[in-house]
């Protein structure tokens, strides 16, 4: 980013061909890419919800290892009123929340507390609501915790949200466009000057 930037800036200040030109392909090449991988991801969502999946589940595996990590699955588990990747059984796959007799964890068959639905006029945050939940059905489970799995919930947001993502990448691809088309322009203006001094 830095080089493209001080192609564009020094260019521009210093009405260098060479530099403009590097940059605009430089803008161009990022903007190309992303582009590919986002209709990439779009025909190819099954295998875009599988990767998110498997860093889901590398995630899950790794809840209590990872400070920051334990605070994104809390925070993305609150937002989207969800656990887990497709069910709430998923943390299973957490090494403290397995729910084998060989688990000697107290988190045995239990699930996070960002598994939870809060409890009208709580003040204090029942980090033990989760416990044995894992032994339950999903009837069961659905009184205490929100048991329908982060991927349904997330495509449920995309599909809901569908204005918003759109605005976001038309947000992100005019300033780059912008950029292209302006420094073309420059570079055409510039040219213009130099063919009629000579």
């Amino acid at each position: 980013m830095f080089f493209i930037t001080f192609c564009g800036c020094i260019g521009a200040l210093r009405e260098n061909i060479r530099l403009l030109k590097t940059f605009s392909f430089s803008l161009t090449l990022v903007f190309l890419t992303q582009l590919a991988i986002a209709i990439l991801g779009f025909f190819y969502s099954d295998q875009t919800r599988d990767a998110l999946g498997k860093f889901v589940k590398k995630a899950i595996v790794h809840y209590r290892d990872d400070l920051d990590l334990q605070n994104l699955m809390d925070y993305i588990q609150k937002e989207f009123k969800c656990c887990g990747w497709n069910n709430y059984t998923d943390w299973s796959w957490n090494l403290y929340f397995n729910c084998t007799h060989e688990n000697p964890s107290t988190e045995r068959c239990a699930v996070p507390y960002s598994c939870c639905t809060p409890v009208p006029g709580e003040t204090v945050i029942n980090t033990m609501c989760g416990f044995g939940v894992q032994t339950q059905n999903f009837l069961e489970a659905n009184k205490s915790i929100y048991p329908v799995g982060c991927a349904d919930k997330a495509v449920m947001w995309i599909e809901s949200h569908l204005l918003l993502v759109g605005a976001l990448a038309l947000g992100l691809a005019l300033p780059q466009i912008a950029g292209i088309v302006l420094s073309q322009i420059l570079i055409s203006q510039i040219q213009d000057e130099i063919t009629s001094v000579l």
